[in-house]
């Protein structure tokens, strides 16, 4: 969590791990800040976290993931810098 969490605070956001299972292999992390309004949220928790902790560590399975809503959006919104949004060159 640790080698993730800079990245997301970067953004103004923050990586909670809130459970994590041996046995069955899940682990259940929470965006907060600005990352609860982010569009690409899901993205990071299943094109990020997900990867990264299998990478790592041999017995996950499944990473869970949603957003603290108990921010209103415009108070999450205003925390960090956006979203990241891929830039693609013409041909």
């Amino acid at each position: 969590m640790d080698l993730m969490r800079p990245s997301v605070q970067a953004d103004g956001g923050d990586l909670v791990l809130l459970r994590a299972d041996v046995n069955t292999g899940v682990v259940e992390v929470q965006l907060q800040g600005a990352c609860s309004s982010c569009a690409i949220s899901s993205d990071t928790i299943q094109g990020g976290v997900t990867r990264i902790l299998k990478d790592r560590l041999t017995w996950v399975t499944e990473v869970v993931g949603d957003v603290q809503e108990t921010d209103d959006l415009e108070g999450s919104m205003s925390l960090g810098t956006g979203g990241y949004v891929p830039r693609y060159r013409s041909l």
